[in-house]
C-alpha cells in the first residue's frame, strides 16, 4: 500500500527499534523512506518507573524505510484528548527477522 494518500497529514510512526514518532508526513517513496516534519517521539514509561512519560520534539526527521514498522494516520481529535506525559504501558519491543 502506497503511503501517498498520507501526505501532509499527521502520522504515527513505530520504528523496528520500538520508537513512536508522530509528525505530518511531508514525503514518501517506494521504499518506504518517509520524510516527517514537526516530529514528537513519544517515550511511553513502563507503571513500575518513577520517570513520568516524555515527549520529544524532533522537527525535521527523516526514517528509513527498512527502520519502518508500521505507519498510520493519527486521530487529531483523539490523539489531543489525552496526556501523553502520564500514560503507562508495556515497553513496544524491537522487530526480529527470522
Amino acid at each position: 500500500m502506497s503511503l501517498q494518500p498520507y501526505i501532509n497529514k499527521k502520522v504515527l510512526v513505530i520504528t523496528a527499534d520500538g520508537r513512536t514518532l508522530i509528525g505530518n508526513l511531508l514525503s514518501c517513496d517506494q521504499l518506504t523512506n518517509v520524510v516527517l516534519g514537526q516530529t514528537i517521539e513519544r517515550i511511553i514509561r513502563p507503571p513500575e518507573d518513577p520517570e513520568p512519560s516524555a515527549e520529544v520534539n524532533h522537527g525535521l526527521y527523516l526514517i528509513r524505510g527498512e527502520n519502518v514498522a508500521i505507519c498510520g494516520l493519527v486521530d487529531e481529535e483523539l490523539d489531543g484528548q489525552i496526556e501523553w506525559t502520564e500514560v503507562r504501558g508495556s515497553v513496544v519491543g524491537g522487530i526480529r527477522h527470522m
